[in-house]
């Protein structure tokens, strides 16, 4: 409320609501007006000052409720000029008001943000008109006016980002437009490079950036169009601080306003204007329509500048506008964009999300019809997007548009399918070099920025890889998978983005200010990208500047191909810090596979040729690190110069090579330092390193011990004494040692070194060269390693010391109970009485009793140790090779015969037999044969009833199972809308009991048990492993798994053929036949009673006509009919 004093100074009071009590009174001022507008939050009073004294235009000022000036800003109109009205919007985040001037009333809009006030958007009437206005109460971007006329509009704004696809920034402030190049610098408004001033307030604004030509419309609020060309982005730091006036283009026909602009070229640009409405003409007549009737109409307008451009310079006046073609529209345009596939075309978008293109007369030849509108129903939108965007994507080399929208209920649309129901901006990134775009940048209401690939978008693959772009994390692992960013600040939104090597995303906060991020998946995309050109220094400085792993330079193709393009990579990134850093970080395994594999994808690893070895002289295609870092030290050798910097680089190659190559690093050293004894001062010594300087950047590498014992093994005493000090060892420990050294004859010295580097081969070959005298050594090394006997008997040449050595080797191979290798290096050596012991040791009687041939043993010695075998050979199970030894050594017939009985070798027994005429023998083998024909009878009877009971039992247990499976499965049903919990418990007891478990189940207390109990149970469980046990869990299987194991072994098979050709030579054919039919019985039943089993695992049906013993016994007995599995069956002897 406004007080009017007799002074003509007015204050501005505040009074509670509820009580009615003043709250506050601001000072006393004569500048306050009469308007007033309290902001629906309540933070700020917006009232007006007129400066009329001071010669100035009014100003908008802000009081806080306690009375006290907060802020303000000019309206930038006449100095007679008055604010009529002044409203702020339901959000409070936009301020209008009408500003009457001398020729014409103004409806302006403005908006703050980052501490200052933008005039957003100007709509000028005449002074007849009388404008008022009122906003939306629920829509804030939605203004009704009306006029003393009768006429009304509705203003639908919607907020529209202006970075273009060269990340320039153009931000529109009443007649200013403020421009920014990002790629620059980050600088956030209101802060700008430069900005250009326009006669009247900017209403809308198109860039063009195309063959390294910049150009910029702008329609203005007095109906005006301005054209300036600017320079390349590349000179404009030159343009630092300036404002640069442009003039309005000349047109000799009225243009008039318009609502959306497009370039198609760098000289022609498609607009939507209008006509007919109080705002549109109230200046100029722009009714272009024909016979003067309202509406809009879609515009081609073509440029000429009468002005030659300058490079470097603002071309800001001298164009002329001429229009080319017009199409009435019958309803209001929502948007605008060129089409990228297809060059002078544009889509246009109207009310509903319906899409039309329009193709300039350009790019039309012949005798093609009039420009026109074509429907594009593939394309259309499912409702209005406001923002739109087209990108071009390829496919079997034909290009075609994808067209993106995003509509008010913040639906992310692409050829009227639904991509995201959640995003509330998005942007797009292209790798700049070919302006393909390759990745769509997307952030969500619920503050998440997901980086989707083209290729899952146009392939329909965002299902599977982002979900609904929801922030859903099942596990707590799995959030190093996940593929979304969250947005530094609640509300922040997808400005634009640095293409390129840059790979940022510029966000843009609600209180104003940017924040610019580096996706890693854009990132590793622009550093790929970058390695595929073979830009290897731009590659490395993204990896440095952006913390990547280093191994990407090597595992984006394959680190076979980078072999090829080490040397190149070496000259293009020239710098010997950069690539030390960079081979410090290899790494064995390959990033692309493990680390970055959720990032990025890398067609280049399909079609990488790998390369093999053999090119490579000296590479190892086993060895990724020791392989890459051979080729970076060759390439350092042949591309850089040398220096002592080279040199420390390449001893890096050498510390970090898979072994560490530090001998030869030390070779390089040993090189240096003798350089510096000899004292040469030529420029050679000066491109190297100081020997120190060499061992402390090796020993900063690489662990002190191992460096020390690398020098050792070069033999080289002074750098080992070097290296000792520089890895600030105490000289008591090394020095002693090392003095030692010195004062032994040289191999003694170098066989010593060995034995500590345990270099044995090495130390073997020392000590056999030092002579005899050293000749104990050296049997004692081969002792303590008897890996060393060969190398040993190679380099050592007296036969007596030979003989030493074998005897020494087989009496280590006898110790380590290879007694067949010590036999036979006995028998090198004519060590033939402890050859005797080590055949007689592995049961070789065939060896023992060769040898005892050999050592000449007496025939009663002979019989004797004969005699032994045998009794060895019987207590180890083995009678038959036992009777063998009886018959052809002892001459022991009775013995031999009985054991062959034993060993159930039934055929040699008889032969044996006949072969003395001993009746009695003849009738123990026979006697013996029929014993155990009888026996065997028994059991294959006893198997067969097994057989039946087992598979009975099986059947029954699978059949009661199933049934309760059945049963559960259809209670399940039932209760679906029952306790979840009880229903699992109740199948979690179900799966631990069998089919014929009543149940005990016990409660929490049972799963406490103590650990002694746990093992006691675990050492039950595996005593009773193969048990069957009525009613456990295991049953089935326990069942299956016995019946398998009842099969014939080859053995079995063998004796029993053997044995029913003995029954029919001792005239015994009947029991011959029964002991065979049993036989076949009792294998054909088992067979058929394990497929029997596995069909009725397999299914869940048990059928007793189908699934019988008898009816699998015949398909059994047909399969096997030429097969070898009844090969010990004897023809005669089957039944018919």
């Amino acid at each position: 409320m406004v007080n009017n004093s007799i002074s003509l100074h007015n204050k501005i009071k505040v009074w509670e609501r509820d009580s009615g009590a003043l709250h506050s009174v601001s000072e006393s001022k004569s500048l306050v007006g009469s308007v007033l507008e309290w902001m629906p939050s309540g933070a700020k009073i917006a009232a007006v000052y007129y400066w009329k004294a001071e010669k100035k235009c009014p100003s908008l000022v802000f009081f806080e409720r306690n009375g006290l000036e907060r802020s303000s800003f000019s309206v930038n109109e006449e100095i007679d000029s008055t604010i009529e009205i002044l409203k702020w919007n339901c959000n409070s985040d936009l301020l209008a008001a009408v500003v009457r001037c001398e020729r014409y009333d103004s409806l302006k809009i403005w908006f703050f943000s980052n501490n200052h006030w933008y005039l957003k958007h100007e709509v000028r009437y005449s002074r007849q008109d009388g404008i008022r206005f009122m906003w939306d109460p629920t829509k804030p971007l939605q203004l009704i006016c009306w006029t003393l006329g009768g006429q009304i509009t509705i203003f639908s704004f919607v907020w529209v980002t202006a970075v273009m696809e060269n990340s320039t920034a153009l931000l529109i402030d009443g007649s200013e437009i403020l421009v920014t190049p990002l790629s620059l610098s980050l600088v956030p408004p209101p802060m700008f490079l430069f900005n250009l001033r326009f006669p009247s307030a900017v209403r809308d604004i198109a860039f063009c950036s195309k063959s390294s030509k910049n150009h910029l419309a702008a329609s203005l609020s007095n109906g005006c169009l301005c054209v300036v060309e600017l320079p390349q982005t590349d000179t404009w730091e030159e343009l630092e601080g300036k404002e640069f006036s442009v003039e309005a283009s000349y047109s000799e026909s009225a243009i008039g306003s318009f609502v959306h602009l497009v370039w198609l070229d760098s000289h022609v640009f498609v607009g939507v204007s209008h006509s007919g409405f109080r705002h549109s003409d109230c200046l100029l007549d722009t009714s272009s329509g024909k016979d003067g009737l309202p509406g809009y109409y879609l515009q081609e307008i073509e440029l000429v500048c009468s002005e030659d451009h300058v490079p470097g310079l603002v071309t800001c006046s001298g164009w002329h506008a001429k229009r080319s073609n017009q199409i009435s529209l019958e309803e209001p345009v929502i948007g605008i964009v060129p089409n990228v596939a297809k060059r002078y075309s544009v889509f246009v978008q109207f009310d509903g999300g319906k899409i039309f293109e329009y193709m300039s007369k350009l790019c039309i030849t012949g005798g093609a019809p009039v420009p026109s509108l074509q429907v594009h129903e593939n394309m259309r939108f499912l409702s209005s997007c406001p923002w739109m965007y087209v990108i071009p994507v390829g496919e079997s080399g034909q290009s075609k548009s994808l067209l993106f929208g995003l509509d008010e209920s913040s639906r992310l649309q692409v050829n009227g399918r639904i991509l995201c129901n959640n995003c509330s901006s998005f942007s797009f990134y292209s790798n700049l070099a070919d302006q393909v775009i390759t990745h769509l940048i997307l952030a969500t209401k619920q503050d998440l920025l997901f980086i989707v690939d083209i290729d899952d978008v146009f392939h329909e693959q965002l299902e599977a890889k982002y979900g609904n772009f929801m922030p859903v994390i099942k596990k707590r692992n799995e959030e190093e998978k996940r593929n979304y960013i969250n947005v530094c600040e609640k509300g922040a939104r997808v400005l634009g983005v640095l293409h390129g090597d840059e790979a940022a995303v510029i966000l843009q906060p609600t209180r104003g200010n940017l924040e610019c991020i580096y996706p890693r998946k854009l990132v590793l995309s622009s550093i790929i990208h970058a390695l595929i050109q073979g830009r290897f220094r731009d590659g490395l400085l993204m990896v440095r500047r952006h913390r990547i792993d280093f191994n990407v330079i090597i595992d984006h193709c394959g680190w076979q191909a980078f072999l090829q393009l080490a040397s190149e990579f070496v000259r293009q990134v020239n710098n010997l810090a950069h690539i030390s850093e960079f081979v410090c970080s290899i790494k064995k395994e390959n990033i692309m596979e493990t680390l970055y594999k959720n990032y990025v994808s890398l067609p280049c690893l399909k079609g990488a040729k790998v390369v093999e070895a053999r090119n490579f002289e000296g590479f190892d295609a086993n060895n990724k690190i020791s392989s890459v870092l051979l080729a970076i030290r060759k390439a350092l050798e042949e591309q850089v110069v040398e220096s002592p910097a080279r040199e420390l680089c390449i001893l890096t190659t050498l510390a970090r090579s898979d072994p560490p190559a530090l001998e030869e690093a030390l070779k390089r050293i040993k090189v240096i330092r003798e350089m510096e004894l000899v004292g040469s001062d030529d420029a050679k010594r000066m491109s190297y390193p100081s020997a120190e300087e060499s061992v402390k950047h090796l020993l900063w590498l690489s662990d002190s011990e191992a460096v020390y014992d690398a020098a050792l093994g070069l033999y080289d005493l002074n750098l080992a004494a070097i290296v000792a000090l520089n890895s600030q060892r105490d000289p008591k420990e090394f020095l002693p040692f090392l003095q030692e050294l010195e004062h032994m004859p040289t191999l003694s010295m170098r066989y010593n070194i060995d034995l500590k580097l345990q270099r044995y081969e090495k130390a073997l070959r020392h000590i056999i060269m030092a002579g005899d005298i050293y000749y104990a050594d050296c049997m004692n090394l081969m002792k303590n390693n008897p890996e060393l006997f060969p190398l040993g008997l190679q380099l050592i040449t007296d036969p007596a010391k030979r003989r030493i050595v074998l005897e020494a080797w087989g009496d280590h191979l006898s110790n380590i109970k290879c007694f067949e290798d010590a036999a036979a290096t006995y028998l090198c050596c004519t060590s033939l009485e402890k050859t005797l012991k080590a055949y007689r040791a592995c049961g070789n009687w065939g060896g023992v009793l060769t040898v005892a041939g050999l050592i000449r043993l007496g025939k009663e010695e002979v019989v004797q140790l004969a005699r032994e075998l045998c009794e060895e050979l019987q207590a180890v199970g083995k009678p038959g090779e036992a009777a063998k030894i009886a018959l052809e050594y002892c001459g022991d017939v009775d013995g031999g015969v009985s054991l062959l009985v034993s060993a159930r070798d039934w055929e040699e027994a008889l032969r044996v037999a006949f072969m003395h005429r001993r009746e009695d023998l003849i009738s123990q083998v026979t006697d013996a044969s029929l014993e155990c024909a009888n026996l065997l009878i028994g059991e294959y009877e006893e198997g067969l009833e097994k057989v039946g009971k087992y598979l009975a039992r099986y059947l029954a247990v699978r059949q009661r199972r199933l049934l309760l499976a059945a049963k559960l499965q259809s209670d399940e049903r039932s209760v679906n809308d029952g306790d979840y919990d009880t229903a699992s418990e109740a199948s979690s007891s179900f799966s631990e009991m069998s089919a014929y478990t009543k149940g005990t189940r016990k409660g929490s207390a049972a799963s406490i048990s103590s650990s002694t109990t746990s093992k006691a149970r675990d050492m039950k469980r595996q005593r009773n492993k193969g048990k069957i046990r009525a009613g456990s869990p295991g049953e089935e299987m326990a069942l299956v798994e016995h019946l398998k194991g009842m099969p014939l072994t080859a053995g079995a098979k063998h004796e029993l053929k053997s044995l029913l050709i003995s029954l029919v030579m001792v005239a015994k054919e009947h029991i011959a036949r029964k002991l065979q039919r049993i036989g076949e019985n009792f294998q054909l039943s088992q067979m058929a009673a394990v497929k029997l089993a596995e069909d009725a695992m397999s299914s869940d049906i048990i059928d007793e006509q189908a699934h019988s013993l008898d009816h699998y016994i015949l398909k059994v007995r047909e399969e096997v009919q030429h097969l070898d599995t009844l090969s010990w069956r004897s023809k005669v002897l089957i039944s018919p």
